[in-house]
């Protein structure tokens, strides 16, 4: 019933641009917060960037300044705008929304993931 597509992902040089889009689609009623995870190899999942239903925005200190997260609520998105990009930023990124969906549940839904690989 909620699906979340991400796109925008590929690769680029050290110094470059990306930006990712996630849209959700389904029986959602309402969004809360939606963010940007990531996933490099052999690493843990971390938090990059998180925005909320008024427009507050939270950051991981590594992407700070260089990255931006928006939202457009009229066409349930998520975007992150990344600059100035560095081989450590390197990895699959997740769309997650803090939702609730057409029964009145709340629920976190997740994108498959996208690659992105900034090349030295």
């Amino acid at each position: 019933q909620v699906q979340l597509v991400e796109s925008g992902g590929g690769l680029v040089q050290a110094g470059g641009s990306l930006r990712l889009s996630c849209a959700a689609s389904g029986s959602i009623f309402s969004i809360n917060a939606m963010g940007w995870y990531r996933q490099a190899p052999g690493k843990q999942r971390e938090l990059v960037a998180v925005i909320n239903s008024g427009g507050r925005t939270n950051y991981a200190d590594s992407v700070k300044g260089r990255f931006t997260i928006f939202r457009d609520n009229a066409k349930n998105t998520v975007s992150l705008q990344m600059n100035s990009l560095k081989p450590e930023d390197t990895a699959v990124y997740y769309c997650n929304l803090d939702l609730i969906w057409s029964a009145n549940r709340r629920m976190d839904a997740w994108g498959k993931g996208i690659l992105v690989t900034v090349s030295s």
